[in-house]
């Protein structure tokens, strides 16, 4: 009998395998167990190609972070390519929300997320500000995406608005203007927020 034509496994299919599981069933799903078992192997096999978590988690890092699109912090635009780059990088993270709690604590050790926010600190230079200025503002960026990623404001209020006027008629005022708006309150409150914190740029 020949060798396969590829090898059964990878750090790659490993990390696409690990992803696929932490955004269908959460972060608590990850183990070394439940991925063994979702690629049909021994968890010893894992072992040959990640070390241990901490290798799993920076392969994880490394594949969700190379979804995130570099090419707009190249935009002679500095605000419009700041502002495209924050909205793919948010986007990335509203596919897999789950891997939040996973990354974002985390040292940051994965070469695409070096890459990532390098890219992003240069960018921010050439638009103007010097490089303390531009790791706060990276900081900043992080906690605006990372946060409107994570949590929806609109889902906390699940009753109707009028149902909380007689407590709260300031937040029912609010969602009722809101919701004259159209749906979309999370993304204008995150558009707000980009534009606030690009002003100075």
């Amino acid at each position: 009998m020949g060798r396969p034509s590829r090898a059964l496994l990878s750090r790659e299919i490993i990390a696409a395998a690990a992803l696929d599981l932490v955004d269908r069933d959460g972060p608590g799903a990850l183990t070394m167990r439940a991925l063994a078992d979702r690629l049909g192997v021994k968890a010893a096999s894992l072992y040959n190609h990640v070390a241990g978590k901490d290798e799993l988690l920076d392969a994880l890092a490394e594949l969700v972070n190379a979804e995130i699109d570099l090419t707009p912090l190249d935009d002679p635009d500095r605000r419009a390519g700041l502002a495209a780059y924050a909205r793919g990088y948010r986007a990335v993270f509203l596919r897999h929300p789950h891997t939040i709690a996973l990354l974002a604590r985390r040292r940051v050790e994965a070469g695409r997320q070096l890459l990532t926010y390098d890219a992003l600190l240069a960018a921010l230079v050439r638009a103007g500000l010097d490089p303390a200025d531009a790791a706060e503002t990276a900081a900043a960026l992080d906690y605006l995406v990372l946060g409107s990623a994570l949590e929806t404001f609109t889902a906390g209020f699940a009753r109707d608005a009028a149902d909380y006027r007689p407590g709260y008629p300031a937040l029912a005022d609010a969602l009722e203007a809101s919701a004259s708006r159209g749906p979309g309150l999370d993304d204008r409150g995150f558009e707000l927020a980009l534009r606030l914190l690009l002003a100075p740029i």
